[in-house]
């Protein structure tokens, strides 16, 4: 497997963004090793919120959060999935598979040995998160989700999606700044915009994050279906405070939050909530809000 890693000095002086960094080593399924990247801030917080992204974004998406979540006395942690951030990327678009996804990042919660866990979870970072949590429901306290979901090849896709699907496949630029701009509800600033094409020194590098959409399991034969429906099994007995907190404007998972609200025990009596002035970057366009909506579900739901 080949291995690209975005050189350090992509990463120096990015607005908004103190947070340094910290890595582990996982098998990459072939003999070899990767490294991921994560924040970790509060090492000694009271609880463990591990805040996972999606495509095209990394652990930058959560800077506006980590604050609020580290002054209500809380440890937060925000890894860079494989291909994205400050994490290796693997060069072969062939690389990458939802279970290697899964396996990686199951790799990298053993390694840094995370328990008592606070999924928060948003687009991909969704998928992958609810398959860990399948695989290991012990270790987690409660879960938020937010403009995420967990297909299983037996439900309709947006025409959003689709088409978005479509393009992260066959579009000879894969622009990042033009994907956050169009995900969010206010157009960030160029300088946020650099901070999300920074892991990307050019098209080589981005294999993970266009084929992330087709590997989303639309069809039954998809091979990640009989996985994710497996995890659907263990998450229809999740009895643990689960949240919805999905935000108003996100054409791509808008409704998507009635699936858990129908199949997850865990979500009976807890405050669900929308999130108002939200895109599908709700962590973007509203992140000091999503980040109290997780304090007070916390508070609310001691361990």
């Amino acid at each position: 497997m080949k291995i690209l890693r975005t050189p350090d000095e992509r990463f120096e002086g990015l607005a908004g963004f103190p947070y340094g960094p910290h890595y582990v080593e996982v098998p990459d399924g072939e003999g070899g090793r990767l490294r991921i990247h994560y924040v970790d801030e509060n090492r000694e917080g009271a609880e463990t919120v591990l805040l996972m992204h999606g495509e095209p974004t990394w652990s930058y998406l959560y800077r506006k959060m980590i604050p609020v979540i580290v002054a209500a006395g809380h440890r937060a942690v925000a890894p860079d999935l494989v291909g994205f951030g400050r994490s290796d990327k693997p060069a072969d678009r062939s690389d990458y598979t939802f279970q290697r996804h899964v396996d990686w990042m199951q790799a990298w919660l053993d390694e840094v040995g995370l328990d008592r866990i606070t999924l928060v979870g948003q687009d991909w970072g969704g998928l992958i998160g609810l398959r860990l949590v399948a695989r290991a429901p012990d270790r987690f306290s409660r879960v938020v989700v937010a403009n995420t979901g967990l297909p299983a090849g037996d439900m309709p896709m947006s025409e959003a999606f689709l088409n978005w699907r479509k393009f992260s496949r066959e579009s000879p630029e894969f622009d990042v700044g033009i994907v956050l701009t169009m995900g969010c509800k206010t157009p960030p600033p160029d300088e946020v915009l650099a901070a999300y094409r920074a892991p990307f020194p050019d098209e080589t590098y981005k294999e993970g994050a266009r084929i992330f959409p087709s590997l989303v399991p639309v069809e039954p034969d998809d091979p990640a279906v009989p996985a994710n429906q497996e995890a659907w099994e263990v998450l229809s007995r999740f009895e643990k405070p689960f949240l919805t907190a999905f935000s108003d404007g996100d054409p791509i998972t808008g409704g998507g939050d009635a699936i858990f609200l129908e199949r997850v025990p865990g979500t009976k009596g807890q405050p669900h909530t929308t999130i108002k002035g939200g895109g599908h970057f709700l962590q973007e366009d509203c992140g000091p809000a999503f980040a109290e909506v997780i304090v007070d579900f916390i508070a609310k739901t001691p361990s």
